[in-house]
Formats: C-alpha cells, sequence, structure tokens
C-alpha cells in the first residue's frame, strides 16, 4: 500500500486549514500554523498533528491499519 503524503491540517487556534506533506518514516508532534504562526502540538495519546489535527493520518498509522492492526 502506498501512503497518502499530505494532509489538510486544520488549526486548534484560528481553525484556517492548510496542506502539509508528511515524513514517509516519522510522525511531527509539532508545527507551526502558516496563518496564525502558533504552535500546532499533537493531542495527548496521539503520535503526531497529523493524526490529531490533519485529514489524513501520518504513514506510519496508515501503514498499521492496511496491515489490519487495530491499535491504530
Amino acid at each position: 500500500m502506498t501512503p497518502v503524503l499530505v494532509s489538510t491540517i486544520t488549526c486548534p487556534h484560528c481553525s484556517r486549514p492548510h496542506e502539509a506533506r508528511m515524513e514517509e518514516n516519522s510522525c511531527r508532534i509539532a508545527l507551526d500554523c502558516p496563518a496564525c504562526g502558533k504552535e500546532i502540538r499533537a493531542k495527548a495519546g496521539q503520535c503526531c498533528v497529523y493524526c490529531s489535527w490533519g485529514s489524513v493520518p501520518c504513514p506510519p498509522v496508515q501503514a498499521a491499519r492496511g496491515r489490519g492492526d487495530d491499535r491504530a
């Protein structure tokens, strides 16, 4: 399965969406919103900002779901 590498992140501070390109083999716990400049951080219990605020989860979670891993 080929992972989706672009996710639309909706900023929890200003509610503006923006597209972000994801790394294939890593998770990102924080990034700055290009609209308001505030730091977007992963929610507690989530591996990264893509899984917390994105339209598509990070590639490692996509891969786990593709394997049928029910923890993802």
